[in-house]
């Protein structure tokens, strides 16, 4: 569990890696809603199964709530973030960690073949680098301690 480990490897580690879809026309409202019901901080804004947008909790508190946006009448396009930076699956956690860290943004979709296959977040990658760390620090224990297989 490295940083030069790809956003793949990551995918098949994760808890919870469905595709959470809303359309461009549900609520603002209608998001919220299934963000909390999945405990998820973003949405694949999706249309035709296409993507065309993501939307996240920063964008309701930056662009719904502070601009005085009804939740109930907003519709998600109007305030949702478009266009998309994404990854594929052969994008490392460090592309991806330098990727959300410049774009000052917590969540990546990531697609392969024109269709979104995951979302990673920057949760997602820290967990990944720290459990690599783990891995070493165990590593290295056992070989000072005599431990080491090899």
């Amino acid at each position: 569990m490295k940083i030069t480990d790809t956003v793949d490897q990551v995918l098949k580690h994760k808890a919870f890696n469905k595709i959470l879809p809303v359309s461009p026309e549900q609520t603002v409202h209608d998001a919220l809603s299934l963000m909390a019901e999945n405990d998820v901080g973003a949405l694949m804004v999706m249309s035709d199964e296409k993507l065309v947008g993501i939307f996240s909790e920063r964008d309701y508190a930056r662009k719904g709530i502070l601009q005085g946006h009804n939740s109930q009448k907003t519709k998600v396009r109007e305030i949702m973030t478009s266009p998309v930076v994404s990854v594929t699956p052969q994008h490392t956690v460090d592309e991806c960690m330098n990727l959300m860290t410049d774009g000052h943004f917590r969540h990546l979709p990531v697609i392969e073949d024109d269709r979104v296959v995951g979302i990673v977040s920057i949760g997602d990658m820290v967990k990944w680098v720290i459990s690599g760390q783990e891995h070493a620090i165990q590593a290295l224990e056992g070989y000072i301690t005599g431990a080491y297989p090899g």
